[in-house]
């Protein structure tokens, strides 16, 4: 969404002499009427709650993909997403793999930028999970499907 755009997505708020994010937005302006669905920390496991293998770039691509197959279960798409904050136990393995970490956000997310943070953490909870992603989206309107 280009910088003043208006419609049932959040907007992208830029100001003019600061310069362009690249992969990433500053702000974004959510519209009236929407609901947000916050979603806990993803990690790279399947639905069997079984870590993937491959290391980094898979674990990063599945955690990516349980935010959007959460958010499509309430009844939105990857356009909704609002915010990321995802949190590696390497930042220097995040930064050694960042052309295969774009490649795979591509695959889940395509070229939709929220506003994302990344945090260096110690360790995360499951053993040998090495990144975990916490997600928000504005739903449009009120949803129902596929809440418990």
């Amino acid at each position: 969404m280009n910088e003043g755009e208006s419609s049932a997505r959040a907007q992208v708020v830029q100001p003019p002499e600061w310069p362009r994010p690249s992969g990433y937005a500053n702000a974004l302006l959510v519209p009236p009427g929407h609901a947000l669905l916050v979603m806990a920390g993803q990690i790279g496991w399947n639905a069997s709650q079984e870590l993937v293998e491959g290391g980094f770039v898979s674990q990063f691509e599945q955690a990516l993909s349980n935010v959007r197959r959460l958010v499509e279960q309430a009844g939105g798409e990857v356009g909704h997403v609002i915010r990321l904050t995802i949190f590696v136990v390497d930042k220097l393995l995040y930064l050694d793999q960042l052309g295969a970490v774009g490649q795979a956000y591509r695959r889940v997310l395509g070229r939709h930028y929220p506003c994302m943070s990344l945090v260096e953490v110690r360790a995360l909870v499951e053993e040998g999970a090495l990144v975990e992603i916490e997600a928000t989206a504005a739903l449009p309107g009120a949803r129902d499907g596929g809440v418990a």
